[in-house]
C-alpha cells in the first residue's frame, strides 16, 4: 500500500502533498494530479540535461537565480500548431512572428548594418530614421524610393541639403516649386525695369532672384555670387 505520503497504484507511485528526493529519482514520467499544476522548488538551480547512451550532455536547460540558460546546437519557440516563433542556432537568430515588436524606450540598435525589403511603422504613427552621432546611410541597387501618399514630406538639415545625381537628371514635379529665401540681386544699369523676377545662376551653381530688364538679363553689381 505504501507509507506515509507515498501511495503505489497501478500507475506506478503516487506521491501527496511535498515530497523531498536526498538521492537521485529515476522515472520515465513525471506529472501532477489532474487539474493541478507542476511545481519544482530548489534552492538553487533547477537543471534539466539530455544524455545521450554514453552519459554525455546533449541538452541543457538551467533555471537559476540570476537567468535562464538554454545550452543546444538550436533552441526553438513554436505555437501549439507547430508554427515557428523563435529560433536560434550559431548560423542564425529566426523570428518567425508575423510581427516584431520591440518595447524599449531607446529602440532597436543594430551595431552592423541591416537588410529588409520595408520599413514602416504602426498604423497612424510617425516613421523616424535617426543617427544622432553619426551619418545616416541608405544603399540600394535599384533606387531609394521615399513616399508619403497623404501628408507632406520634410527634409531639414544643419549645413548641407545636396541632390546629386552621377548619371541621371534631378526632376522637381509639382504644380508649384517655391524658393521662398533666394538673395536678390540688383541691377547696375539705370534702364526700364519690369515688377518681374528672374531666377539667375551663379558660376559657381547658386541661385539668386533679379528684376527683369528690357536688355541683358541677371546683370548683378552685389557679391551675391561670392
Amino acid at each position: 500500500d505504501g507509507m506515509g505520503n507515498l501511495r503505489i497504484t497501478e500507475k506506478g507511485l503516487k506521491l501527496e502533498g511535498d515530497s523531498e528526493f536526498l538521492k537521485p529519482l529515476y522515472a520515465k514520467e513525471i506529472r501532477s494530479r489532474p487539474g493541478n499544476p507542476l511545481y519544482f522548488q530548489s534552492a538553487r538551480n533547477v537543471t534539466v540535461n539530455i544524455l545521450n547512451e554514453k552519459t554525455k550532455v546533449l541538452s541543457r536547460l538551467v533555471t537559476g537565480p540570476q537567468a535562464v540558460e538554454a545550452h543546444s546546437q538550436k533552441f526553438e519557440v513554436k505555437t501549439l500548431s507547430g508554427k515557428l516563433l523563435f529560433s536560434a542556432d550559431d548560423n542564425e537568430v529566426v523570428v518567425g512572428a508575423e510581427r516584431l515588436r520591440v518595447l524599449g524606450a531607446e529602440g532597436t540598435v543594430f551595431p552592423k548594418s541591416i537588410e529588409t525589403p520595408n520599413v514602416r511603422a504602426d498604423p497612424f504613427k510617425e516613421l523616424r530614421l535617426e543617427s544622432p552621432t553619426r551619418a545616416l546611410v541608405m544603399e540600394a541597387p535599384k533606387g531609394i524610393e521615399i513616399n508619403a501618399e497623404a501628408g507632406s514630406l520634410k527634409a531639414t538639415c544643419r549645413t548641407e541639403l545636396r541632390l546629386e545625381s552621377k548619371d541621371g537628371e534631378i526632376t522637381l514635379n509639382s504644380a508649384k516649386i517655391k524658393l521662398p529665401n533666394l538673395p536678390q540681386g540688383s541691377s547696375s544699369s539705370a534702364g526700364s525695369r519690369q515688377k518681374i523676377y528672374e531666377l539667375c545662376v551663379c558660376p559657381n551653381g547658386r541661385l539668386f532672384l533679379s528684376q527683369a530688364g528690357t536688355s541683358s538679363p541677371c546683370q548683378i553689381n552685389t557679391s551675391v555670387c561670392l
